[in-house]
């Protein structure tokens, strides 16, 4: 289990408060929400006819397979939260034929909580923590049409008010956010966007769509010898598993993927560095964030920061 990282933002050195929040390590959680899957729900408007055919006949058999591989995470986002989660991966979407405005999260099903009551948590979190920065990654929005997505963002901005931070804001450190009360950056992944100060565009997400660590981490090498995007991004340590491999592999997991390639992923992660060099890593997200010590590995980083910084600063003065 995670130690308590829930104030680690505003326990970082001063040194590190006006550094980019771009440059520092952030630890995200991947499909922060399928902790709470409904089993009993469709499935999500996304998944093929002959899926939902499957689905339909053998329904006894594919459930419970598609929980045990959609769920990626077992903490809830109020627990995540005082992990030390700062990135949420948050795919929203409105369920067919339901006459109601209620969105929910989705991971091949839909999530038993409601996006409303989940945020107005996360809200409630940050009021006890006023130092601590989150950034809300929404995407997909499946079912969802104009009309719906201009309540989610009325809603969005009622909930959070002046705690979000608008996109006019280009140089994000952790000393200037205090100073204007912002803890919130709302990252949006559609045109509208363009509308809205308050949302930010959608976020970069390095995803390998592999199934063992060796693969993840050779597909994140080779993104890190691309050019650095000049951003937030994300680099995804979730492992993917295809729907031949889990056919082959029936008393498998998605659970147990992740345990027993996590020494391999943590020493990865161990030797990674944030800050502006072009090889750096920014948002470090991954599965099962609560049993597994993502958190306390990733916020570890920043002192490398701290010890680069305080180094140059040492030959200045030498000089």
């Amino acid at each position: 289990m995670e130690l308590d990282c829930q104030d680690w933002m505003s326990a970082l050195p001063e040194g590190l408060w006006d550094i980019p929040l771009t440059n520092l390590a952030i630890p995200g959680s991947h499909d922060a929400m399928s902790y709470c899957l409904d089993i009993t729900s469709p499935l999500v408007m996304s998944e093929s006819d002959l899926f939902r055919l499957l689905d339909g006949l053998f329904y006894c058999f594919t459930r419970p397979v598609i929980f045990k591989w959609a769920t990626t995470q077992d903490k809830s986002i109020q627990e995540q939260l005082s992990m030390g989660i700062r990135y949420f991966d948050l795919r929203v979407a409105h369920k067919p034929n339901d006459s109601s405005s209620d969105l929910y999260f989705t991971h091949v099903i839909y999530t038993h909580l409601t996006v409303l009551e989940t945020l107005v948590s996360v809200a409630t979190w940050l009021k006890s923590h006023p130092k601590e920065i989150v950034i809300l990654a929404c995407s997909h929005f499946e079912g969802m049409d104009d009309r719906c997505h201009e309540s989610f963002i009325f809603c969005l901005k009622k909930l959070f008010g002046s705690k979000l931070c608008p996109r006019k804001e280009s140089v994000l450190t952790l000393r200037s956010l205090w100073a204007s009360g912002y803890q919130v950056i709302l990252s949006y992944e559609s045109q509208l966007t363009e509308r809205y100060q308050e949302l930010w565009p959608a976020i970069p997400y390095w995803w390998a769509n592999k199934h063992t660590a060796q693969g993840v981490i050779e597909y994140l090498e080779w993104k890190k010898d691309l050019e650095r995007s000049e951003g937030f991004f994300v680099s995804g340590l979730n492992l993917t598993a295809d729907r031949s491999y889990i056919t082959k592999n029936q008393k498998e997991s998605l659970r147990t993927l992740t345990y027993r390639n996590w020494d391999c992923l943590r020493k990865w992660v161990e030797e990674q560095m944030p800050g502006s060099d072009p090889k750096s890593l920014n948002i470090i997200a991954g599965d099962f964030v609560g049993p597994l010590p993502l958190c306390s590995l990733v916020i570890a980083l920043n002192h490398k920061l701290q010890r680069k910084s305080s180094s140059q600063m040492k030959k200045q003065h030498q000089l």
